[in-house]
């Protein structure tokens, strides 16, 4: 017998933690219940900072103007996330993180990743590379040799990176998802349908997906909850 297929649009960038979080807690939930359904998963972009320079600016810097307070309060938000994160097996090393990049590369390498079959793999790597390793996003060939470690190949990357390949893929379907409303992320499209906002703990996602198979749930929107999102 066909298990039910479910199809997870996940709306995120590669900077925000909460995208991070919310990716774990979202693998926690399939694996829970990978014997019940059958899971496609597509990463879709989403730049939070679209206006920062090829070559970065400085993190704390950026935070401490976004969130205001001053070094204390970057400390407090930091710290905070930082601990959220390890409940799911995380290890955010903020020290490490000196450069903010502009993502737009990032994601058209992971968009690229998805025709070669390794989004998830790309997805993560970077990831990892930004919260866990601290490595400067900003740059090229740390791009390439990420992605290399993700399992795409360094020539195409290398002549993806050289190019403006992607760029206006990417462009698009930021309109199109801004078209949706989204406005924050990480945000879910399950089914082309329900959506789902914030960093969910994993048994809202279980919830949900339960919910929608059996055609329970009532309404396609779950609303954000505090500091769950970007």
């Amino acid at each position: 017998m066909n298990k039910p297929k479910i199809k997870v649009d996940v709306v995120s960038d590669v900077v925000c933690p909460w995208c991070y979080i919310g990716k774990r807690r979202l693998e926690k939930a399939i694996d829970s219940l990978k014997d019940k359904f059958e899971f496609e998963l597509e990463y879709h972009p989403f730049e939070l900072n679209p206006d920062t320079p090829l070559t970065g600016v400085n993190q704390q810097e950026h935070l401490t103007k976004k969130f205001g307070g001053g070094e204390a309060r970057y400390q407090q938000l930091t710290n905070h996330v930082t601990q959220v994160a390890a409940i799911e097996g995380l290890k955010f090393d903020y020290s490490k993180q000196q450069v903010l990049p502009n993502t737009r590369d990032a994601h058209r390498v992971i968009q690229f990743a998805r025709q070669e079959g390794k989004q998830v793999e790309a997805k993560e790597a970077y990831m990892k590379a930004y919260f866990e390793d601290g490595v400067d996003l900003s740059k090229k060939e740390n791009l390439i040799a990420v992605a290399v470690q993700a399992g795409l190949s360094e020539d195409k990357v290398k002549k993806l990176l050289s190019s403006d390949e992607g760029t206006a893929e990417v462009a698009h379907t930021e309109r199109e998802m801004q078209k949706l409303g989204i406005t924050g992320v990480p945000f879910y499209i399950i089914n082309n349908k329900y959506g789902v906002s914030g960093a969910q703990p994993s048994a809202a996602f279980i919830q949900a997906f339960e919910d929608i198979n059996s055609q329970v749930a009532s309404t396609g929107e779950v609303c954000d909850v505090d500091e769950k999102n970007c």
